[in-house]
């Protein structure tokens, strides 16, 4: 996806958090910002929101001296959602509902100023709400001839409602092997691979690093590991608009994106109303 015009205020105002969250120094906030001007200065038509976004964040970050401002942010939103998704497992819920609640927890997202404290309410607001575009049938009928599954997470909290839908994943295909693959360092609120092994995912998959700090997986910065895996992939699935920004480019018919719409480029993007749940095939 190439950038659209609302990206750049966007950015702007991330950094803008970022300098307030991660330092107390305001001569320092100054020139966090003054940095990210700097950077966002590269920008052009071709630029991905994704990719420029986070060449800019780190830059600030280098600035600062602060090298994961949202640590608090992300423990809190692992811990609550880690104690909602507990008590929803203690229910059941079926495979079509894991799938979708993994869309509904895209919702724990810094950048839109989303409050973690919400996530049990809002959790159970939109599970009564349908899928804007559902994909889901051809999903698990792929997945139901597929060797190797690719899942490419988002968000701290929300890896915890991924958790519930991969344990669902292997319990319906367990011939099924899973990589799962988050960033190898701390970007904005990302899970990286270290989030990943606090949340026990080795247990029923392997944990891969996309190998950069880059949102989503640019495919000329992932590493040569994480390459092959994606490469040898039957089935992608890409949470969250990070993974979109990116994989939409490359147009390949493995991979499912699971989101929601949060913001107006996405929604454009996907052809859907702002705020919507897809499951949609690539």
């Amino acid at each position: 996806m190439k950038v659209h015009y609302e990206c750049f205020a966007c950015a702007a105002n991330q950094c803008q958090k970022i300098v307030e969250i991660g330092t107390n120094d305001l001569e320092l906030r100054r020139r966090g910002v003054i940095e990210a001007a700097k950077l966002m200065a590269g920008i052009n038509g071709d630029s991905i929101p994704a990719v420029f976004g986070s060449e800019v964040f780190l830059g600030v970050y280098r600035v600062i001296g602060n090298d994961d401002p949202f640590k608090e942010y992300k423990e809190l939103s692992n811990r609550l959602a880690e104690k909602v998704v507990s008590d929803i497992e203690k229910e059941g819920p079926n495979l079509k509902t894991a799938l979708k609640l993994a869309i509904i927890g895209n919702v724990i997202d810094f950048a839109v100023g989303y409050s973690p404290e919400r996530i049990e309410e809002d959790v159970k607001a939109m599970l009564s709400e349908e899928l804007y575009v559902d994909h889901s049938d051809e999903l698990f009928e792929r997945l139901g001839k597929a060797k190797t599954l690719l899942y490419l997470a988002d968000n701290c909290g929300e890896i915890y409602f991924d958790r519930l839908f991969i344990k669902k994943l292997k319990e319906a295909f367990p011939y099924l092997k899973i990589y799962v693959a988050a960033k190898d360092g701390p970007i904005i609120n990302d899970a990286t691979v270290e989030d990943l092994r606090k949340a026990c995912f080795g247990e029923f998959a392997g944990i891969i690093s996309t190998g950069t700090r880059i949102v989503g997986v640019p495919l000329d910065r992932v590493s040569d590991e994480f390459r092959e895996v994606f490469e040898k992939a039957d089935v992608i699935i890409a949470k969250g608009q990070g993974n979109f920004e990116t994989l939409s480019e490359v147009k390949d018919n493995r991979v499912f994106y699971l989101l929601k719409a949060k913001c107006r480029p996405i929604a454009r993007e996907l052809g859907v109303p702002q705020g919507s749940m897809v499951c949609l095939k690539g």
